[in-house]
């Protein structure tokens, strides 16, 4: 199993059908690890869970104790529906750590409403986190959760989670150096042990970005979020062809998702979140192929995606 990956629970919009879900998607992201650090730490964030998504992560083998955060991009049905069977499910499991739940303050009377939808004994530590403009929703070291509002009939705000640039240990570097054991993350510490510093022994270890666009026409806030990232999930409800029926309702085409993850330099394209209109995915990949010669995956429920591998920095150079 990858250490990042994202786990497609659904990918169908606004209804699902015999093949396609409700929406919903974990993303699982573990902190970086370096030579002498302590057991990384790990999340899981579950995006915009539709109806259904509790039955979902059964079968895509993920337990509700996997769920470290709930985000939400808006309050349409088809992306918080599931709310309900994951919140009293964490209960019923007694998940023992926080669970923090992200989405727009506007909507708070729906959540509450979810999260309360029928009675049942709360024990899990559900923590409320909402907000109503652009920035940073939650620090942790795993890194940092980013909203920049988007563009659909309902205030909706897509999220980025961004790792802080780090360091990685070069072992045959250290072993020259004398430095083994507890004294490397001493060396990490002060960035200077005995006379070994540490940019001598490690290099740049540029953090990664992941990026999730769901709802929403093109606008500033959709190329913000993707900008750099090495995994952009975005939207994309329609092909090109109705293109103005995608401006009518708040959505994006699959031609419009390509080419924003083209300029903005993504590295792995995941475009979902289609309409029950269109029955051959692969007319979705043959539209973004036009624009966009990254890599390129056209979601299916249940799918595994890893997020790509780290970029490696050679020795002596900066990283991007």
């Amino acid at each position: 199993m990858s250490a990042r990956e994202l786990v497609v629970l659904g990918t169908a919009s606004q209804a699902p059908t015999r093949t396609r879900n409700h929406n919903g998607y974990l993303l699982r992201w573990d902190a970086a690890s370096t030579v002498g650090s302590a057991r990384p730490a790990s999340a899981g964030l579950l995006f915009d869970p539709g109806e259904g998504t509790q039955r979902q992560m059964l079968f895509a083998g993920v337990a509700a104790s996997a769920v470290t955060r709930i985000c939400l991009t808006h309050m349409h049905g088809d992306h918080c529906l599931g709310v309900p069977g994951v919140v009293q499910r964490l209960s019923l499991d007694e998940v023992l750590h926080p669970v923090h739940a992200h989405f727009p303050a506007s909507g708070q009377e729906h959540f509450t409403r979810l999260r309360y939808a029928t009675s049942y004994r709360e024990r899990a530590d559900l923590r409320e986190h909402p907000h109503d403009r652009d920035g940073v929703v939650a620090r942790d070291e795993l890194g940092t959760l980013e909203v920049r509002r988007l563009e659909h009939p309902v205030e909706a705000f897509g999220y980025r989670l961004v790792e802080p640039d780090g360091r990685r240990m070069l072992p045959d570097a250290l072993v020259r150096a004398g430095i083994t054991g507890p004294r490397v993350r001493e060396l990490q510490t002060r960035g200077e042990l005995d006379g070994v510093r540490l940019e001598e022994v490690s290099v740049p270890r540029p953090g990664q970005v992941f990026a999730f666009v769901m709802d929403t026409r093109l606008c500033d806030g959709v190329y913000a979020l993707a900008e750099g990232a090495d995994m952009l999930v975005i939207e994309a409800t329609f092909l090109h062809e109705d293109a103005d029926l995608a401006h009518a309702f708040g959505h994006l085409t699959a031609r419009q998702a390509a080419a924003v993850a083209a300029e903005c330099g993504v590295r792995t394209l995941v475009l979902t979140h289609f309409s029950q209109r269109y029955t051959e995915p692969e007319r979705f990949a043959a539209e973004a192929r036009e624009v966009f010669d990254g890599e390129l995956v056209v979601a299916e429920d249940l799918m595994r995606i890893p997020v790509p591998p780290r970029i490696v920095v050679p020795a002596g150079r900066s990283g991007r």
